[in-house]
């Protein structure tokens, strides 16, 4: 039987970032990651999923794309070159941005980044 993406929803209404384990990723998608990057699953909801991440410099998240649900990002530190369905943006602080469902996306860190990312439906595209 295949295992299914979707994440079931967390037990607690509240969550604080230094309570929960970081998550080192390897592969988005299939695609394997090129540097270092740290998720944290703040909450999962029945519809929705919220993400700390931490990229480090250097680290090139190769193209891919998210056939299962859209996701958004918000840049809370750091600067992050984005291509999303050929457009492409150097972001800062306080940026944010969509990958829609099917739409080929990339992103590189200039810097370190810190960032908050939301998926809907709540699915895990990690490993």
């Amino acid at each position: 039987m295949p295992q299914t993406r979707r994440l079931e929803p967390t037990d607690r209404t509240f969550a604080s970032s230094s309570d929960i384990a970081p998550e080192t990723i390897t592969a988005v998608e299939g695609v394997r990651e090129q540097g270092h990057l740290v998720v944290k699953k703040l909450l999962v909801g029945e519809e929705i999923l919220m993400l700390e991440v931490f990229r480090g410099k250097g680290l090139i998240d190769p193209v891919h794309k998210h056939m299962d649900h859209e996701s958004m990002g918000y840049l809370i530190s750091g600067k992050l070159r984005l291509v999303i369905g050929g457009k492409e943006l150097v972001a800062g602080p306080g940026t944010a941005w969509v990958h829609p469902v099917g739409v080929d996306h990339f992103s590189e860190a200039l810097e370190e980044c810190h960032q908050l990312e939301i998926k809907s439906p709540p699915m895990k595209t990690w490993t």
